[in-house]
């Protein structure tokens, strides 16, 4: 009877220091060598890959971001504010039946075939819309021109970059807006391009928050 009660104190006794000392391993020591890595070699990365604009953080450059007018009364949607970059259509912002108090962050894809009649309309409005928006009285966008990242979100509906092609669309519309050159604008655009990661994987993208912060110093300037 002794030796039961001795044998069980001796297994529970061992069973309590291994889940102290992996408590300590997982729970405390890892995380905090993790943390120091990350924070030491990834700074930015650890933090949220904030985009700061006069010392204060406007945004990650993770997550895309949408440039409207206030909403006025009787709109569904607010207009867009054309003297900054626009992003690609973004699904995946908005409101939430959960928390009503909060405009959160909503990630999704429409889940859409290429043959739905809605999505087809959708795309079609979308282009008209870009080419009504983006030309001016020396540039006239073809619909021909537009890329399709400019009528699509993308399957996060989050995506904070857009194609070289859909920024140098909005070119002329943004140096007209802005009474800026339009070399000035094409120089930000070409400036805030990134090229394939490696040189090989993805494609050439600009990340609207970053050419946006730029866009505002610029004609702060």
């Amino acid at each position: 009877m002794n030796n039961s009660i001795g044998n069980a104190a001796r297994v529970l006794g061992a069973g309590l220091r291994t889940l102290l000392v992996l408590t300590l391993v997982c729970g405390v020591i890892y995380p905090l060598l993790v943390t120091g890595v990350a924070q030491a070699l990834f700074h930015p990365q650890a933090n949220g890959s904030e985009a700061k604009s006069g010392g204060k953080v406007v945004g990650s450059t993770l997550v895309g971001q949408r440039y409207d007018l206030p909403l006025k009364k009787g709109e569904d949607t607010p207009a867009p504010d054309l003297k900054w970059f626009q992003p690609r259509p973004s699904g995946g912002l908005g409101t939430n039946s959960v928390n009503t108090r909060y405009k959160l962050i909503l990630s999704g894809a429409t889940n859409r075939s290429g043959d739905d009649t809605e999505l087809i309309q959708w795309v079609k409005d979308a282009k008209a819309a870009v080419v009504k928006d983006n030309s001016t009285a020396d540039f006239t966008v073809r619909p021909r021109d537009v890329p399709a990242d400019a009528v699509t979100s993308s399957g996060s509906g989050l995506d904070p970059d857009i194609s070289p092609q859909y920024a140098e669309l909005q070119v002329h519309r943004v140096a007209e807006k802005n009474g800026l050159a339009v070399a000035e604008v094409r120089k930000l655009v070409d400036d805030h391009t990134t090229g394939r990661t490696l040189g090989f994987m993805g494609e050439p993208r600009v990340n609207v928050l970053q050419l946006n912060v730029a866009l505002r110093d610029l004609v702060r300037g």
